[in-house]
C-alpha cells in the first residue's frame, strides 16, 4: 500500500522560485527528473557530494556553468556534472527551458546540495 502512495506523490511537481521539477523515476542506482526553468530564471550555483548529474536539453536553450566552463546548450545537447563540481543552470531566454536530469551516485536526497550563490537567499 505504501508503494502506491509513493508513486502517486512521486510524479507531482515540486515548485521552486525558478520553476519546478518532477521526479520521473527513482531506484537505488539513479534518479531521473524533468526540470522546467522559467524564462530569465536561474538555479543556485551549487554542488553535490553524493551524486553526479547528466543534463539533456529537451526544449529551449540552457546557459550552463560546470566548474570553470560556461556553455550554451540547445535542444538535444547534453552535459555531465561530476560530483563535487560547482554548477549552475540558467535560462537567459524569453522561452521556457526544459531538461531531463539523470542523477547517479549513492544518495539522491534534496538535502545533498551545497549552495555557493543563490538569488533566492536559500541556505
Amino acid at each position: 500500500n505504501s508503494k502506491k502512495i509513493y508513486q502517486a506523490e512521486s510524479h507531482l511537481k515540486d515548485y521552486r522560485p525558478w520553476g519546478w521539477f518532477k521526479t520521473i523515476s527513482t531506484t537505488k542506482q539513479f534518479k531521473v527528473k524533468h526540470i522546467y526553468v522559467h524564462p530569465g530564471a536561474s538555479l543556485s550555483l551549487q554542488s553535490h557530494q553524493y551524486r553526479s548529474e547528466n543534463w539533456v536539453v529537451v526544449r529551449g536553450k540552457a546557459e550552463v556553468i560546470v566548474g570553470e566552463q560556461k556553455k550554451i546548450l540547445s535542444k538535444g545537447d547534453s552535459i555531465y556534472i561530476p560530483s563535487g563540481v560547482m554548477h549552475r543552470l540558467k535560462n537567459s531566454t524569453k522561452t521556457p527551458l526544459m531538461i531531463i536530469e539523470v542523477q547517479t551516485g549513492t544518495y539522491f536526497g534534496e538535502d545533498d546540495i551545497k549552495r555557493y550563490e543563490d538569488i533566492y537567499n536559500r541556505d
